[in-house]
């Protein structure tokens, strides 16, 4: 069953075309990579889809509704969640407050109310439970942001799944990590598929990315130049020139 269609996203910046008539579909269950070199259109998209951003053109259906230029927290209640590029926590609380946000489904506002009622509601082994879904069950009570780079992602992805969502979108979940967060971030991302949730992996890491992805779709400047099975993908000619291009043009500078 298809849970996010995505047909001819357009979006400009000025003059810039970041996205041009990009359409895709992501299937229930599965997870579908969302691959291509820096400045390829893949945040942009993010944006769009998770209504941080309203398209110029096309259609974005979630679960069978339309959600164009749809408002970020009607598409959160909708069951669409997601993680940024640069992980937005909360650094001073705990990690298991960070989840106590997501389990309030409240706007930032509303923070220290919804962390009251948490309190008050004993939801912490709700936190706790999360928190050790996503390995960091040991770190519950240190604040957020003396944890490491890897760990503080994954605390952003335990945040998102505090809502309960059906679908969460990744953005460049691998970015900065070492081998052995990237590692962590592969088996965590893999449980969640496992556990029946859409998974869109935004990432630019084709190793990481490829590896778990069920489907991808390639972009370069803002068009789609390939989709399918992730080693088709992978080896597509106009797939591997865009990242050499994108890595000459990174060593020329």
């Amino acid at each position: 069953m298809r849970i996010l269609e995505v047909v001819g996203l357009t979006k400009r910046f000025g003059g810039r075309l970041a996205l041009d008539a990009v359409s895709f579909t992501v299937e229930e269950g599965q997870i579908l990579a969302l691959v291509g070199p820096r400045g390829a259109g893949k945040t942009t998209c993010a944006h769009c889809l998770s209504g941080v951003t309203p398209p110029d053109t096309g259609r974005i259906i979630f679960d069978g509704r339309e959600f164009t230029g749809g408002d970020r927290h009607d598409l959160a209640r909708a069951g669409l969640a997601r993680t940024f590029q640069f992980t937005k926590i909360f650094p001073r609380l705990t990690a298991a407050d960070n989840v106590a946000v997501g389990l309030g489904r409240h706007r930032f506002a509303r923070l220290a109310v919804a962390l009251r009622a948490w309190r008050r509601a004993s939801r912490r082994p709700q936190a706790l439970a999360i928190l050790t879904r996503a390995g960091l069950a040991d770190s519950a009570d240190r604040p957020a942001g003396l944890l490491p780079l890897g760990m503080q992602k994954r605390l952003e992805i335990a945040r998102a799944l505090a809502g309960r969502p059906r679908l969460i979108l990744l953005d460049e979940p691998f970015g900065g990590l070492s081998d052995a967060e990237t590692g962590a971030m592969s088996d965590l991302i893999a449980t969640l598929r496992g556990e029946g949730l859409s998974v869109l992996l935004i990432e630019h890491r084709m190793d990481a990315a490829m590896g778990l992805a069920d489907r991808a779709v390639a972009l370069d400047r803002g068009v789609v130049i390939a989709s399918g099975a992730p080693e088709r993908v992978r080896s597509d000619p106009k797939v591997i020139e865009a990242h050499l291009r994108a890595d000459a043009r990174t060593s020329s500078h």
